[in-house]
């Protein structure tokens, strides 16, 4: 997910931080790659393999300064994501789900990393809980609201093969894709 409290970071970066984040970027599947509407598979092995992912994923949610990744957005077909609530340091989610969802619901614009330049409304509970467990194989309940729900929510929806484009308005949608749709190259 690309986006911090709502909004997507406008920041001025150093040329350095620049580079780090588009070759971030380069390595994250993009709307329509195939793979993004694809599901996970559970992770059943707790291994260096595991472990390399995460770090992987960690490092290129960071350089590509967003607050969220799914495995499926790098091209790898587990259910694996990481998340970055506020200041928190980033936490691995493996075999992630909701055990508790708020009725209460908000509507604000999304990002994402595999939809770059593409803000959406979209409706997430406030409150979530969700279980998983750690690169290691340990237990990991959490409880989280607002934006941090947000987030998680829009990663479980990777890992599931929905893209914030299904859970938004029909206009909204038509605008995003307008937006995603390859320009035509005129020659001279």
């Amino acid at each position: 997910m690309a986006e911090e409290h709502g909004q997507i970071i406008e920041e001025e970066l150093d040329p350095e931080r620049e580079a780090r984040r588009r070759l971030a970027l380069a390595q994250i599947r993009q709307y329509p790659d195939p793979v993004l509407r694809m599901e996970a598979r559970e992770v059943e092995q707790f291994d260096d393999d595991l472990r390399l992912l995460v770090g992987r994923m960690t490092a290129l949610m960071t350089d590509a300064h967003g607050v969220g990744l799914a495995a499926t957005q790098v091209g790898v077909l587990r259910r694996v994501a990481i998340i970055q609530d506020g200041d928190e340091p980033p936490v691995a989610l493996v075999n992630p789900r909701l055990v508790e969802q708020d009725d209460e619901a908000e509507t604000e614009d999304e990002g994402c990393l595999s939809l770059q330049g593409v803000l959406v409304p979209v409706e997430r509970s406030l409150r979530v809980v969700v279980e998983a467990k750690d690169p290691e194989g340990g237990d990991i309940r959490l409880e989280l609201a607002e934006h941090g729900a947000r987030v998680v929510q829009h990663e479980l929806d990777h890992l599931d093969g929905v893209l914030m484009l299904d859970r938004t308005t029909p206009e909204a949608r038509r605008e995003a894709l307008g937006l995603l749709r390859p320009q035509p190259v005129l020659g001279g």
